[in-house]
């Protein structure tokens, strides 16, 4: 039988720990605060932007919505970002991306401190997680990480597949599953759009993540029997029990893969609740850094 690996039991575990740690703040303290910066237009990041406002304020972490100016530039956003940077009330700084040409994600990003860079995709906090040392680590990959150790999902010394090399989650995911300083220790293959043997590539994965975003590409054909799916993956199909609507669905084919997959991530439902989650406990771990005093 294959294993539903539900989210929502893993997001409520970390936010337990949030909570309880906000709640140990002295009096007067004032909150985590994390500002979440973006263009102010029709985008899926206003769906998340939603759920990040509403984990805060449950959560008792302060929270501003810092949408940019219909006017405002490349430049407009880094002096926002420096602005954030400098501004002590603000402990964490979430910028939206993928951003469109002309602005430039990793200029912008670079001009936050490591510590406050909260889903660590900056260039600086990509270097740390080479480097093992690991300041503040992608909120996407972390959460998938989070999903398999819930659920004892073998990692340490096992044959893991990554789908996926974007410098947001794919690589950075492969180098925490390889990390020996994190303790995961995974034998990593990263699989990508120009590997050409998709279900070659796959065959000894006990544990595959996939990041790619093309739905149902993972079927019975290319995952090995027994293996587990971790699908961070993400595509908007059209809904055929609902004409003219659509609905969310990740890189996993769920109906094909039951019976057959060790246990698979939903989407919806599966590593989105618990990126939400360690960005508020990433959050709280900037706050953290910043009050023992964390360069400038």
């Amino acid at each position: 039988m294959t294993v539903r690996l539900e989210g929502k039991p893993v997001a409520e575990r970390i936010d337990d720990s949030t909570r309880t740690a906000i709640r140990s703040i002295p009096a007067g303290a004032p909150p985590p605060c994390l500002a979440s910066v973006h263009r102010g237009v029709d985008s899926p990041f206003r769906y998340y932007l939603k759920r990040q406002a509403k984990a805060a304020n449950a959560l008792g972490i302060a929270f501003r919505d810092e949408p940019l100016l219909p006017g405002d530039g490349p430049n407009e956003l880094v002096e926002r970002l420096r602005a954030l940077d400098r501004d002590p009330s603000v402990h964490a700084v979430l910028l939206e991306h993928p951003l469109p040409a002309p602005f430039d994600f990793y200029r912008a990003v670079a001009a936050l401190r490591p510590e406050k860079d909260v889903d660590g995709v900056g260039t600086a906090n990509l270097g740390h997680l080479v480097a093992q040392t690991p300041v503040q680590v992608p909120a996407v990959a972390l959460a998938a990480v989070e999903v398999a150790r819930h659920y004892q999902v073998p990692i340490s010394g096992e044959p893991v597949a990554v789908l996926g090399r974007s410098e947001t989650v794919g690589l950075p995911l492969a180098l925490l599953l390889a990390g020996k300083g994190i303790g995961l220790n995974a034998t990593v293959t990263v699989v990508h759009s120009r590997s050409r043997d998709l279900a070659g590539s796959l065959a000894s994965a006990k544990t595959i993540f996939s990041c790619v975003g093309r739905a149902g590409m993972l079927t019975r054909k290319v995952v090995p029997e027994g293996a587990y799916v971790i699908d961070v993956g993400v595509s908007t199909v059209p809904d055929p029990a609902r004409p003219g609507s659509s609905k969310t669905v990740g890189d996993a084919d769920f109906a094909d893969l039951d019976g057959w997959a060790g246990g698979v991530t939903p989407v919806p439902g599966g590593v989105g609740p618990v990126t939400v989650a360690r960005l508020m406990s990433s959050t709280l771990q900037a706050y953290r850094a910043l009050a023992a005093g964390a360069p400038p």
